[in-house]
């Protein structure tokens, strides 16, 4: 079965989500134009990644004066289209918008071509972005310094620390 594809080429609204407890929350990428509600499931380090990029982009185009977004927890119902399996970043400098492209992971040998979500999102919309995404990753269980990985709350079991509990 063939995902489908989006091409949001003016949203008005472009936006990270998680769902749930820290520890088991699901992230998502959404964006909305007119009548067309794009939700993607995808891992928080992609959102992490996503939102690093973006800030290091915002930071070296010049502003576009387009009045920052408002609201923007996600738009209900969050149901998922695909599973992101790549993100690629651009910028269309002829009408001043960064690109986000987030391309289907696609689990299955000869499962046919990946769909893909195409979000040209403006100048405001993109540090916007950054903000949100930052406040749900400070929202997280902190990232071991040792093996980058969770931290739960009663301890980790490091393996680069031989398998001790750190707290």
């Amino acid at each position: 079965m063939t995902s489908p594809s989006f091409d949001l080429d003016s949203p008005d609204h472009f936006t990270a989500a998680a769902v749930g407890p820290p520890g088991q929350r699901v992230f998502y990428l959404q964006g909305r134009q007119e009548r067309t509600l794009v939700t993607l499931r995808c891992e928080k380090e992609q959102v992490r990644a996503l939102a690093n990029h973006l800030a290091s982009l915002v930071d070296r185009l010049p502003g576009t004066g387009d009045e920052p977004p408002g609201d923007l927890a996600p738009s209900e119902p969050i149901e998922e289209a695909w599973l992101v399996g790549s993100i690629a970043i651009g910028y269309d400098d002829a009408r001043r918008r960064v690109v986000v492209v987030a391309n289907e992971l696609v689990q299955e040998e000869g499962g046919g071509e990946p769909a893909s979500a195409r979000f040209s999102i403006t100048h405001a919309q993109a540090a916007a972005f950054v903000e949100r995404a930052e406040a749900l990753m400070k929202a997280s269980r902190p990232i071991c310094p040792f093996c980058s990985q969770p931290r739960d709350p009663g301890g980790h079991i490091c393996p680069r620390e031989n398998g001790h509990v750190l707290r």
